[in-house]
């Protein structure tokens, strides 16, 4: 078994989830931790027993040895740090949102490409075992003819006017944090939307707080959103069909439990007990991609990214 050396660029509080959920997987070792800060990536290193640390993502990208890399900085950061490791060769799986905008995605992905180097954003849901379940659910036909999307994700975010939440410069607001997780749930069963509307309540330091979004689909199909960073929300997703609904149950997007109604008959609930919060799985899809020669994985392939980015853009405008 091949043994891949990790590193992690952005020791916060994401990395840190992410190197206890590797911990679970015997092909991964974590092998390096950059961070702009000196004192911040001997800590990280010194809670996670990491042999290499260093003070700045140049230094890091360098390191002998390194197979791929995982960008857990703010979303403002991660264009300039997976290209300065795609220029190098080395694999990159980058924090969501990809980008903070269509054209930065596109300069990675084409940095990815011109470098022959594999790419892939750490949308965890992707990857869960649940969401796999809803997706053979959908692809046989359990709910018949998929007609809407409905799911939300809100919680009260302290306030904080230089926190990643907040700060404009950093990408803050309910969209790119959370509401990405909605506006991919309806890409992965709807596709592309044809329209969309979105009315955001903007706060103090110029980022969407509260936002509301409603797309709608040539077929007729229709998904409803919500996200914020104001109030808590049930954090539940539901995927309506003519022959019945699914129900990923709170928090969906890392959910344990799914139930399966069908219009006719008993419904069906299904539990699910995987060790760890589920980071993991991404991890593994990134090292078989990469052990089977693939540049982007057929789970969560770039395209479907710039496509995510793409609707997050217009949902902005």
């Amino acid at each position: 078994m091949k043994i891949f050396n990790w590193g992690i660029i952005g020791p916060g509080r994401i990395a840190r989830k992410f190197a206890a959920d590797l911990t679970l997987l015997p092909n991964a070792r974590l092998y390096a931790v950059g961070s702009r800060s000196a004192d911040r990536a001997a800590e990280f290193a010194r809670e996670y027993k990491v042999p290499h640390h260093f003070d700045s993502y140049e230094a890091l990208a360098n390191c002998p040895g390194l197979d791929l890399v995982y960008i857990a900085t703010p979303h403002s950061g991660h264009c300039e740090a997976a290209v300065l490791c795609l220029e190098r060769g080395l694999a990159v799986l980058c924090e969501k949102p990809l980008a903070l905008n269509l054209v930065e995605a596109q300069r990675m992905a084409a940095a990815a490409l011109r470098n022959d180097a594999f790419l892939m954003e750490a949308l965890w849901t992707r990857f869960l075992p649940p969401t796999l379940q809803v997706l053979e659910w959908i692809e046989t036909g359990a709910i018949g003819q998929l007609q809407a999307v409905k799911a939300d994700f809100g919680f009260p975010a302290p306030f904080d006017p230089a926190g990643r939440l907040f700060d404009p410069a950093l990408g803050g607001g309910a969209l790119l944090d959370i509401g990405i997780y909605p506006v991919f749930l309806t890409l992965l069963c709807l596709g592309t939307p044809q329209r969309i509307e979105a009315a955001s309540a903007i706060g103090r330091t110029g980022v969407d707080e509260d936002t509301g979004m409603v797309f709608q689909y040539k077929n007729g199909a229709m998904a409803h959103l919500h996200a914020s960073l104001r109030y808590h929300t049930a954090i539940e997703a539901f995927i309506y069909g003519d022959k019945g609904t699914i129900q990923m149950h709170s928090r969906w997007h890392h959910t344990r439990q799914l139930t399966l109604t069908p219009a006719e008959g008993d419904p069906l609930v299904m539990h699910y007990d995987y060790p760890g919060l589920g980071y993991q799985f991404e991890a593994a899809e990134a090292m078989r991609c990469i052990e089977a020669g693939l540049k982007e994985s057929p789970l969560m392939p770039v395209r479907f990214s710039l496509d995510l980015m793409a609707v997050l853009d217009r949902t902005k405008r």
